[in-house]
């Protein structure tokens, strides 16, 4: 069976949530809002496991209703429970519910694996303090799930609690190294882009090439 790879645009600040699957297995990256619809779509496939590239709640307002409709475990840095948790609720993303407590705290060096494909787990703060980049292996190679780490031709603001400019330009410099021109990179918000043409188009990139 052939790995799929499925995209859905939740929430009011269309945030981008993903669904890797791979031999009925399913990967779900930032279920933002619409938890009980995305179960309903995943109906035919085992979730293994809900991940979100970090806390905020556009990114986790989803996790609560999925989690509880498919049994899934859910998974974020520890470093985001707070935000997760706290700012839940706060006005800006009117509909979310507090996610559950993390099942799993994600940490720079794990491997996620569903059926075939792989995932590994690269710390990247700086949007948030755990922050995550998911860099796909196995049938999943050329792809990674960078939340709001990076965007089309952007990068991740850092007005938020717990944003960290400094840190942002950290991983920005981490991530032009280790993750390969040519993975397409899945966004939080969106287009998706290459780290190719982000590398050659993108200020914030550009800027640390020309130090």
């Amino acid at each position: 069976m052939k790995d799929e790879l499925l995209g859905f645009v939740v929430g009011p600040i269309q945030t981008n949530c993903y669904a890797y699957c791979s031999e009925g297995h399913c990967l779900v990256v930032d279920a933002g809002f619409s938890g009980a619809a995305l179960a309903e779509r995943l109906a035919d496939v085992q979730v293994d496991l809900v991940v979100s590239t970090h806390g905020h709640g556009d990114h986790t307002g989803g996790v609560k209703e999925l989690c509880e409709a498919t049994g899934a475990p859910f998974a974020l840095s520890s470093k985001d429970a707070e935000i997760a948790y706290a700012s839940q609720g706060d006005g800006h993303h009117p509909g979310e519910l507090i996610p559950p407590v993390a099942d799993r705290d994600l940490v720079d060096g794990d491997v996620l694996h569903v059926g075939s494909a792989s995932f590994s787990i690269i710390e990247a703060p700086g949007h948030t303090p755990g922050g995550v980049v998911l860099l796909g292996g196995g049938t999943a190679e050329g792809i990674a799930f960078v939340g709001d780490t990076i965007f089309a031709g952007s990068a991740g603001r850092t007005d938020l609690t717990g944003g960290d400019s400094r840190a942002l330009m950290r991983t920005l410099a981490h991530l032009s190294e280790v993750i390969p021109p040519e993975t397409q990179l899945l966004c939080g918000h969106g287009p998706a882009t290459t780290m190719a043409y982000e590398l050659s188009t993108n200020p914030f990139l550009t800027a640390i090439n020309n130090q």
